[in-house]
């Protein structure tokens, strides 16, 4: 099997991409290397593994520009698609709503239109759990409205759901939008709080706390997320949205202290107001995740942090 994963050099398509190339399938992985969360050598860095792999092929690009969509469609002969690609973060989505909107949503619907075109098989979309809002309750359900998000980003993630939507009602796509809660792990994104956090404890740097520590986060270990992607990936939904979380929630004054007691250092903690577009509880109902995908996650938060604390001093720290 032949398979694209768009965003293939990031966090999530990385472990993805060594997932499925030790199960024996191709990977065609598309990213454009952008710079605007941090240095692109990070990414160079993740799929450094994979250069020499022959099942394994780069295309340097933006999901903007359709007609590289369609060359890559047409010589590739791609059996299904793993759109990861995006700019994720709410903060950055306030600072640039016009360029969240241009490549999550515009590059989405570029995505889908070669998809189509195409005929693939099955199409996993990377949403998120920002587009629930700032919900009082937990766990957040599938069935449940989502119709104010807060965020630019947020937004952009529902509308690529309600495309997703659309085309498998026209063409009949298979399409299942995996709505990720706060995912982190070896490799994460250094502008993710796990590894801001880490960075400067072991720098002794002030830690930049926003909110009074009590806002909580469904925090989910990569090689969980990584199953349910392949599990969607294997499996013909017709159109469905699956959460896919941890089903426990972590106060932030907690998973600091958890990171302290891993880096086996104190934290200078500044205190600062929450910021526009940030909610104060996430947290997933994995039930129709479960049903569906056979999902179950297996990393608890302790030995998670403890994974990335780890892998930050052998990688980052020397």
């Amino acid at each position: 099997m032949k398979v694209l994963i768009t965003g293939g050099a990031g966090f999530i398509g990385s472990h993805t991409t060594a997932a499925l190339l030790e199960r024996g399938d191709e990977v065609v992985c598309m990213d454009n290397f952008h710079d605007l969360y941090y240095d692109p050598a990070l990414k160079w860095r993740r799929i450094g593994p994979f250069r020499e792999d022959p099942a394994w092929t780069l295309y340097q690009g933006d999901i903007r520009h359709a007609e590289l969509l369609e060359q890559i469609f047409s010589r590739e002969k791609l059996d299904k698609v793993i759109h990861i690609a995006a700019l994720a973060g709410v903060r950055n989505s306030l600072k640039y709503p016009q360029l969240y909107e241009e490549v999550n949503v515009k590059g989405t619907l570029n995505l889908l239109e070669a998809a189509r075109r195409h005929e693939v098989r099955n199409f996993v979309f990377a949403s998120s759990s920002s587009v629930y809002g700032d919900r009082g309750h937990a766990p957040f359900r599938e069935d449940e409205p989502a119709d104010w998000p807060i965020s630019p980003y947020a937004a952009t993630k529902r509308a690529g759901e309600l495309l997703c939507y659309t085309y498998h009602h026209l063409y009949g796509i298979p399409i299942t939008c995996l709505r990720f809660f706060t995912v982190y792990g070896p490799w994460g994104r250094p502008d993710m709080a796990l590894y801001l956090f880490t960075s400067a404890i072991f720098e002794g740097r002030e830690v930049r706390m926003f909110g009074d520590g009590t806002s909580q986060r469904d925090y989910t270990f990569i090689d969980d997320v990584v199953s349910g992607v392949l599990a969607a990936l294997d499996t013909d939904l017709g159109y469905e949205i699956i959460n896919l979380g941890d089903c426990r929630t972590v106060m932030l004054r907690d998973f600091i202290a958890l990171i302290e007691r891993a880096c086996g250092h104190t934290a200078r903690i500044h205190r600062l107001p929450m910021q526009p577009g940030d909610v104060g509880l996430t947290c997933a109902d994995i039930t129709k995740a479960q049903h569906l995908l056979g999902y179950n996650p297996q990393t608890p938060i302790e030995e998670g942090v403890r994974l990335f604390v780890d892998w930050y001093r052998r990688e980052m720290v020397g």
